[in-house]
Formats: structure tokens, C-alpha cells, sequence
């Protein structure tokens, strides 16, 4: 008991002595000592008896905790990363004919050259059946150029068409539009003096009179066997 008593008044010394020091020099020395020492020597040591954790009514509720449970988050899986086609990808912008082929002009040279290797290996070739695989690969190439041309000079010509219809309005006319019937009789027209500069309209009227008696000779086969099919179902 006496040394309860002595410690009592130690603390209650200690106590008048900061009680006395400025709020400045309490916060330093608190830094210095640590929140719990300081508490104790402010407040002094308080024992918690186990009757004190007691409810004086077993029948009275605890009270709720001030703490909320964290929710449980579920799992998210990790992004697949997933590959990209620039050509079907919106992000990618819309797809302008005009640029890519001015992008990929280098390929025309590169098929130029491909073509003359072609034509020099042809004429060194002795085999039938390589002549026949080199000739097949050039006229694939002369024909995938001969559409490459054509594709060109058809975006040439409705860009010729667009401006002149801007330069009639700006002129304060009214621009005149084509029709697709009149648009389709120039194209022929076109290439109907192209073939005849080069040499190659004989040659054209020849393939085209060729194809239209293919179409011609499959319709009679298709009526005769009709006109057979029916005879037969009616007999």
C-alpha cells in the first residue's frame, strides 16, 4: 500500500510539472517518449479490472462494433490479351483504298521485276510441264496488273468527275450527274479506244464472241433437258 501511495504521488508531481510547461514543449516531449508513457504520466495507469469488461445485464445486447466488415470482392480474372486484325478493327480507322494502294506503290515494281524474271526463265525453260507453271504464273501477274490499271484509271475518272461538279458550283452552275447507264456506255466507249490503240480489239471481239456461245450453248443444254424432264413427266 505505502508504495501505491508513493507512486501516486510521483505522478501527481510529474502531472504538476507539465502541467506547467508550454503546449509546444508537450508535443516534443511526447514525440520524444511516446504516446503511451506520456499518457501515463498525463492521465496516470489505469487497470482494467475483468469485472469492468462484464455486462451488468447478461440480458442487455452488446453493442454493435463501429467497425464494418470488408465485403469479400470477388476474384476478377486477369485480361486475356487478345491479337488484333488492323483490317476488321474499327480502332484502326476506316479502310481508304485510294491510300493503301498509294502506300503499297513499291509493289508494282516489285511485280515489274517478277514479271521479267518470269519471262526470261520462260524462254530458257525446255520442260513442258515448267513452261506450262511459268506461263500460268505470268499471265496471273499481267492480269492482276491489267486490274490494278483499270482500278486506277476508274478512281482518276470520278475524281475528275467530282471536281469539275465543284468547280460548277463554285462557278454558281448546276453540276450535272451521270446516270449509271451513261456512266457504264462510256466506260465501254473508253475501253473500246483503248483496245484499239493497242492492237488488242480483234483479239477482244474474238474472247467475247467466244464466251457469249459458251452462255448460249449451256442455255439450249439447260432448256433440252427441261423439255426432256417434262415430256418424261407427262408420259
Amino acid at each position: 500500500m505505502k508504495m501505491e501511495t508513493d507512486m501516486d504521488c510521483e505522478g501527481s508531481s510529474i502531472r504538476e510539472e507539465l502541467s506547467q510547461m508550454s503546449f509546444e514543449e508537450l508535443q516534443k516531449l511526447k514525440e520524444k517518449l511516446g504516446a503511451k508513457v506520456y499518457n501515463e504520466a498525463m492521465f496516470g495507469h489505469r487497470k482494467v479490472s475483468p469485472s469492468d469488461c462484464k455486462r451488468k445485464n447478461k440480458n442487455r445486447p452488446r453493442e454493435m462494433s463501429s467497425k464494418v466488415p470488408v465485403p469479400l470482392v470477388p476474384k476478377i480474372p486477369a485480361h486475356k490479351q487478345r491479337s488484333r486484325d488492323p483490317r476488321f478493327d474499327s480502332l484502326c480507322g476506316s479502310f481508304n483504298e485510294r491510300v493503301f494502294r498509294n502506300a503499297y506503290r513499291f509493289v508494282d515494281d516489285i511485280r515489274l521485276k517478277e514479271r521479267e524474271q518470269l519471262k526470261s526463265r520462260l524462254k530458257e525453260e525446255s520442260d513442258p510441264e515448267g513452261k506450262e507453271k511459268l506461263q500460268y504464273l505470268l499471265t496471273r501477274l499481267e492480269n492482276q496488273d491489267r486490274e490494278e490499271k483499270r482500278k486506277r484509271e476508274k478512281e482518276d475518272r470520278l475524281r475528275a468527275e467530282k471536281e469539275s461538279r465543284i468547280n460548277a458550283l463554285r462557278q454558281g452552275k448546276l453540276p450535272k450527274f451521270k446516270s449509271k447507264a451513261e456512266a457504264k456506255v462510256e466506260e465501254l466507249v473508253d475501253n473500246y479506244e483503248k483496245l484499239k490503240k493497242t492492237g488488242k480489239l480483234r483479239k477482244h471481239i474474238e474472247k467475247q464472241r467466244k464466251r457469249n456461245t459458251q452462255k448460249d450453248r449451256k442455255k439450249l443444254v439447260k432448256m433440252a433437258n427441261n423439255f426432256d424432264r417434262t415430256n418424261k413427266e407427262g408420259s
